[in-house]
């Protein structure tokens, strides 16, 4: 069965968005490939550039749970009223992020400030931007 993709980077955020998707390859700024997300069935792996392992995405009842590639817990995300919040290995909270109306997830550190967002356009390609709204990175 499909499920939502809620697709956490072991970089230390998160996009979220609405697609029922079993795979998807990220691209750097110049549309290089950087690595792909397989799903699985208690979650997500993530695969560097030459399809190696890097990491693990449980789903948990409250959101997801993100792992290393030794299988040692590095953070956790949790579902809230408006996206997710994420949290260290320790449970400190280490930001936020949260969907708009018009689909576009926004991120923010600790503190509340925003750090960047991620927009998907008609085909189904989501991009991601810095806080200043320079292309960061893609996904498809």
């Amino acid at each position: 069965m499909q499920r939502i993709l809620s697709l956490t980077i072991l970089a230390g955020y998160v996009f979220l968005f609405c697609a029922p998707v079993f795979a998807l390859n990220s691209y750097d700024k110049y549309g290089r490939k950087t690595g792909s997300y397989r799903e699985t069935s208690s979650g997500y792996n993530s695969y560097d550039k030459y399809g190696r392992k890097s990491g693990s995405y449980r789903e948990t009842s409250s959101g997801y749970n993100s792992y290393d590639k030794y299988g040692r817990k590095v953070g956790s995300y949790k579902k809230t009223s408006s996206g997710y919040n994420s949290y260290d290995k320790y449970g400190r909270k280490t930001g936020s992020f949260k969907t708009k109306s018009d689909g576009t997830t926004v991120k923010y550190d600790k503190y509340g400030r925003k750090t960047g967002s991620f927009k998907k356009d008609s085909s189904g390609k989501i991009t991601e931007y810095d806080k200043y709204g320079r292309k960061v990175r893609s996904f498809r």
